[in-house]
């Protein structure tokens, strides 16, 4: 077996390439994944967080906790649970997690690569799920993201924030970061944690999905805001229109993405032997967030629909412009054709030295004028 030293190498190599990868393509706002240093690649140093549950009570295990210390904890002891949370994770933390666990390549590959759709997947006897929160930003009318890797195996969860924020989108160098949010979400219900790991897991999902909703009701005031710009002609709502387009079509990608993983969840109850009162609390999950991605859904057809009325109601515009256009270049014709009849100077042109040749072209100019404003303002084109 590899020395654990260039295990960590190797992965920061790849951590490397997957950086260049990410940089050379084009980073959405509302998916920028957080970019370390060279030196913090490099770093030695762990950002695991360590917390045990024991018998369903809540341990606070020291900052220097080391790894196998950690699995240790759990080892023959049924009623007991290690949580590995990572705010800021690093390449060292995989090869030092992949070292222990003796993870296949491909997941350790997609652990270091951020930017995923929500996914499950099953390495033997570790389970592998990548999810992603979401939360709305008033002030700029943006919805961004947070990307978790989640890896499961019996009596241990590690739980790896690719983006460096918790699911609210608090930093994680920050003193109440994710470690303590992470704390209180994943461990504040002392019936769950007798459950094991996958009641953390379902303590996770849950309070993803329960961020989703805010985010679908700031979307939907958005929508209600731009069907009244749509009706009051303001021009600038084309361009709102597709930001928030993009907002959904993010916030879809996501939770559609987490139907999956939690129909897969499902599936593996009966074979993985999930806890019956567990299984009722993924189906609670389930349930909202079907509905959740059902109105996501429905605002993406309502915003659909709302474009195709800005598209008709600014034609409709256009039109009127053009009529009026039109109605004014005709009045201006008849007075243009006479003054360019008389404009030829011919000599051979009584009412050139007629006493009332000019007040009559004038008048005439003015009739026809007069004739056609009427006739265009009855058609309601002026």
């Amino acid at each position: 077996m590899a020395s654990r030293a260039a295990c960590a190498a190797g992965l920061e190599g790849r951590w490397d390439v997957a950086q260049r990868q990410q940089d050379e393509s084009p980073q959405r706002r509302s998916g920028v994944f957080r970019r370390r240093s060279a030196a913090g690649t490099a770093a030695a140093t762990t950002t695991r967080r360590t917390r045990f549950v024991d018998g369903g009570r809540l341990v606070r295990a020291s900052q220097d906790t080391t790894l196998d210390a950690a699995l240790t904890f759990t080892d023959g002891r049924s009623d007991r649970t290690a949580l590995l949370l990572y705010p800021d994770p690093t390449p060292t933390d995989v090869a030092e997690l992949s070292d222990a666990w003796q993870l296949h390549p491909v997941l350790v590959e997609d652990l270091l690569q951020a930017g995923q759709r929500p996914k499950l997947e099953r390495y033997d006897d570790t389970l592998f799920l990548v999810v992603r929160s979401a939360w709305y930003i008033d002030a700029a009318e943006d919805v961004d993201f947070a990307e978790f890797h989640i890896l499961v195996r019996p009596h241990v969860i590690a739980v790896f924030c690719q983006d460096g924020r918790w699911i609210d989108g608090v930093d994680a160098d920050e003193a109440s970061g994710a470690t303590d949010r992470g704390e209180r979400t994943l461990l504040d219900d002392a019936q769950l944690l007798d459950l094991g790991p996958e009641a953390m897991v379902y303590r996770l999902l849950d309070a993803i999905v329960d961020g989703y909703a805010p985010v679908v009701r700031g979307l939907e005031i958005d929508k209600e805001q731009i069907e009244r710009q749509v009706f009051s002609g303001d021009a600038a709502v084309t361009e709102r229109i597709y930001r928030l387009s993009q907002e959904i079509i993010d916030l879809r990608y996501a939770t559609s993405g987490m139907v999956e993983v939690l129909d897969a969840l499902r599936r593996g109850f009966d074979r993985y032997d999930i806890p019956s009162d567990l299984q009722a609390y993924l189906q609670d999950v389930a349930d909202h967030l079907n509905r959740v991605d059902s109105r996501v859904g429905e605002l993406r057809d309502a915003l659909s629909q709302i474009l195709t009325v800005n598209g008709t109601l600014v034609a409709q515009r256009q039109n009127e412009d053009m009529k009026k256009i039109s109605g004014w270049a005709a009045i201006l014709f008849a007075p243009t054709l006479i003054g360019a009849i008389y404009g030829m100077n011919f000599d051979n042109m009584p009412e050139l030295h007629w006493t009332f040749g000019y007040p009559l072209a004038i008048a005439g100019m003015i009739a026809f004028a007069l004739v056609l404003y009427v006739i265009f303002k009855r058609q309601k084109w002026m």
